[in-house]
């Protein structure tokens, strides 16, 4: 009878710590991948190297234009469902501006960083509330009065507009390049036509620390993690010039179209390269 009772206290014990040990079990999180990571990427960005005035001895500012669609840029597009620690280029601008990691600043026609907005302004410009008559599809086929509401979709963000300064370090001997201010441009449909619309401006100083934190898919070695300010930083991109600082502060698009905007834009890009090669011809 002693025994027996032993027995059963021994079972009980048995069962219980196995009962515990698989309650521990179902409660950890299952590692998804070859260790335990929470794809933070915890960065600082690169320093840019120091400027002073009197050996800056040539600049010029220009315009750019990076489309997502093209597939050297789409890791800027994609993911368009955020998972994870990986977002698309406009979604982590917005959770920057949510956070008030830096400041939005409304377009111009200069395109200067002068009057500041809020993201709540951001999104409730891209807001926009329709009333409408609608007709049933059931008898008596009355017509109705209804609110539509358009949302804003980040997903319509295909392009990304970039104000940067090509200069000449007369003290390393160098051409170099600063990027100034990024701008998104949302894509609107209107008749069967597509038109761009610039949403805001962001200093690129501003949102460096933001974007150095942001990781971007690596299609060679998912193992290195790549943010979008190194993408930056090592020009990762293809884009076209549509507008260098001239007199008349016109764009390119404004002087010619089709082939001779495309022509013209590869001159510009031309120039540059060529002042820099001129500097060393003996």
């Amino acid at each position: 009878m002693k025994k027996s009772i032993i027995s059963l206290f021994v079972f009980a014990l048995l069962l219980g710590a196995s009962q515990m040990l698989s309650a521990q079990i179902l409660d950890e999180k299952p590692v998804d991948g070859l260790f335990a990571d929470d794809g933070t990427v915890d960065r600082d960005p690169i320093p840019f190297p120091p400027i002073r005035q009197a050996d800056v001895m040539w600049q010029k500012r220009v315009w750019r234009e990076i489309d997502f669609r093209q597939k050297i840029n789409q890791s800027f597009y994609y993911p368009t469902i955020s998972h994870n620690n990986w977002r698309s280029f406009i979604n982590v601008v917005l959770d920057g501006l949510k956070e008030n990691a830096f400041v939005a600043y409304d377009v111009s026609p200069t395109d200067e960083l002068l009057s500041p907005i809020s993201y709540s302004q951001v999104i409730a410009r891209q807001t926009d509330t329709s009333y409408v008559t609608l007709k049933r599809s059931t008898p008596p086929y009355d017509e109705y009065d209804t609110v539509i509401v358009s949302e804003f979709d980040p997903t319509r963000v295909l392009r990304l507009r970039m104000k940067e300064d090509w200069y000449f370090d007369k003290q390393r001997s160098q051409l170099m390049v600063r990027i100034i201010a990024l701008c998104p441009v949302l894509m609107v449909e209107k008749d069967g036509q597509e038109f761009t619309q610039p949403l805001f401006w962001i200093s690129y100083e501003q949102a460096r620390k933001v974007l150095a934190k942001a990781e971007v898919f690596n299609r060679r070695n998912s193992a290195e993690k790549r943010t979008y300010d190194e993408v930056f930083w090592k020009r990762m991109f293809d884009s076209y010039i549509y507008k260098e600082e001239n007199v008349y502060d016109r764009t390119i698009q404004q002087y010619a179209t089709g082939l001779d905007a495309l022509l013209e834009s590869e001159r510009v890009k031309q120039d540059i390269f060529n002042f820099e090669q001129d500097l060393w011809e003996y």
